[in-house]
């Protein structure tokens, strides 16, 4: 089974797989495959596709009643993963997971998926099916994105095994001539795996950038959204659909140029682009169960303004204003970002402690902005001891699989503040607010000290000391 991977985040989607002297290999390969039985040299054949994609596959859970529109705040499968590695490690991450049933999200393509229809009419679902049955088996509520599309969609050659996965191609758009086809196969998804109930449309707008207009391609993304609604109602219409699934890049509050005053604050300006790109969607869509979007708390230049923690306010704004603009659909975050990654698209800079700390901040501020669902982008690595920023260690042996600094943050998130939670006030020394940043309902109050350095806090009338960067939980 191939894995497909490159990382996401905002502006970023870098290549993981296929590069140097493998790329010559699988040209080699592909070469041969040409003239064996099923290939044909020019489309690649059918050879290991099936026609039956819309056949459902396993056993399906079943829902216990008519889905929602929020479904908590869980995590996004990306190349490495859990259903694979060793089978004592992959059962406690299953576990971990059943504990807490966190939502857990995955593309059809991509990000540890394979390409779903090579040629069209023929599938090819192995890859995704490893990944569903671990969800199912996990017993957590699944939730898949509708990205990316098969190259014979995009111009590309049909062909089982000769998929492009090149940045250029993997970024590119459905033709519109092919947005039917797209829309079909999401219904073929659907049909598949009856027990998803919850589809994000595209990802990140990408292959949607109009160079010519200097814009985003809000037109385009919004007829295929449309039309792939539209697909996904006729199947099953308590399905659940929402997009835009665009960027919320922020612009240094000193920019004018581009920046719009649509949303703004100490952390910056928002992007005029994505507002008109968002507006539109918004007046024009055929119809959402929810608004789901993406983005960092830092700035297009990587700026943290006025610095790490207070720039995740930015989420809180932001949320406001699609909530308002909505008409109060539930809120989703696909994805967020609060440490600015290096130059190979990594987030390793800061210390454990210190991630979890301002990505604690993160989900507060997005829940301030009326958000009930959210995924937590996890940059699992295949093997290995350290993992800056995972949920879990590795499943590459019988030892991993245990559970990360970040796994305890969000599955308590989720579980102290789902779908449903009356957030409530909080009592905070004078003293001590500029130091700590707190939430709370009537039963759990979560406060993170968001200095290096030990403090002495009052909250809700109790002193009690905190460690530099700590987050932790009081009752109520």
């Amino acid at each position: 089974m191939g894995r497909h991977g490159w990382n996401s985040g905002t502006r970023r989607w870098r290549l993981t797989a296929l590069l140097g002297v493998g790329v010559a290999a699988l040209a080699l390969v592909l070469t041969l495959f040409g003239t064996l039985p099923g290939g044909d040299g020019r489309d690649g054949g059918t050879a290991g596709t099936t026609p039956g994609g819309d056949t459902v596959y396993g056993t399906p859970t079943e829902p216990s009643r008519t889905p929602g529109s929020e479904v908590g705040w869980g995590f996004t499968h990306t190349e490495h993963s859990a259903d694979e590695g060793s089978a004592a490690a992959t059962e406690r991450v299953e576990k971990l997971l059943g504990d807490r049933t966190l939502p857990q999200n995955e593309a059809i393509m991509g990000w540890g998926a394979d390409n779903p229809e090579p040629v069209k009419g023929r599938y090819d679902f192995d890859a995704l099916d490893s990944r569903m049955e671990f969800i199912r088996r996990s017993g957590s509520t699944p939730v898949i994105t509708l990205c990316c599309a098969p190259d014979w969609m995009k111009g590309g050659t049909p062909g089982a095994g000769t998929t492009d996965w090149s940045r250029e191609s993997l970024e590119a758009a459905p033709y519109p001539e092919h947005y039917q086809d797209f829309a079909n196969l999401a219904a073929t998804v659907a049909k598949r795996y009856p027990d998803v109930r919850h589809f994000i449309v595209w990802n990140e707008f990408k292959g949607f950038w109009n160079d010519e207009r200097g814009r985003w391609d809000y037109e385009g993304y919004t007829k295929l959204y449309n039309l792939v609604h539209k697909a996904l109602k006729e199947v099953d219409k308590d399905i659940r659909v929402g997009g835009p699934y665009l960027v919320m890049d922020s612009l240094s509050p000193k920019q004018d140029d581009g920046a719009s005053d649509a949303v703004e604050g100490a952390w910056g300006r928002m992007d005029q682009r994505i507002v008109d790109a968002f507006t539109y969607w918004n007046k024009n869509k055929a119809g959402a169960d929810f608004v789901v979007v993406d983005g960092s708390s830092y700035t297009n230049d990587d700026e943290m303004l006025p610095d790490e923690f207070r720039a995740t306010d930015k989420f809180t704004d932001v949320g406001g204003w699609l909530r308002e603009r909505t008409g109060g659909l539930p809120l989703w975050w696909a994805e967020y970002y609060v440490e600015p990654a290096d130059s190979d698209d990594d987030r390793k800079g800061w210390s454990e402690p210190h991630r979890v700390a301002v990505q604690a901040a993160g989900l507060m501020a997005m829940a301030k902005g009326g958000a009930t669902s959210g995924f937590y982008w996890n940059p699992e690595t295949q093997r290995g001891d350290g993992c800056a920023g995972c949920l879990w260690r590795p499943t590459d042996r019988a030892s991993g699989g245990r559970p990360l600094p970040m796994f305890g943050l969000l599955a308590r998130f989720d579980e102290e503040f789902g779908p449903g939670t009356r957030f409530r006030g909080v009592d905070v020394a004078a003293d001590d607010r500029p130091n700590v940043r707190v939430l709370a309902d009537d039963k759990a109050v979560l406060v993170v000290n968001t200095l290096d350095r030990a403090i002495s806090a009052e909250i809700d009338g109790e002193r009690f000391q905190m460690r530099g960067y700590e987050v932790k939980w009081l009752r109520r």
